[in-house]
């Protein structure tokens, strides 16, 4: 009788955790609002990146696209960063 006991103890704790498995699976919508956060926290260090870059530059004599380079690459290492310590989390 003990090892009866024991497998249908087994066989509710795993029918408890497909249970909950199935009410916590994400949806279609919550999935879209994470792509979304991680698409922003990539793409709005990157553009902003450039703005600024596309400032200095016109700020120079001539014509130059040093700065936006620079800025729209460091602008895509901190996004990168970004969506690292995001998915760490």
């Amino acid at each position: 009788m003990n090892n009866n006991n024991k497998l249908k103890e087994r066989v509710d704790n795993q029918s408890r955790q497909m249970d909950k498995a199935e009410r916590e699976r994400p949806t279609v919508i919550g999935q879209l609002a994470f792509l979304g956060t991680l698409g922003l926290l990539m793409v709005l260090p990157a553009v902003g990146g450039a703005y600024l870059g596309r400032w200095l530059d016109g700020m120079m004599q001539g014509y130059s696209i040093r700065w936006t380079i620079s800025m729209l690459f460091l602008g895509f290492v901190i996004g990168t960063t970004n969506v690292y310590l995001f998915m760490r989390r």
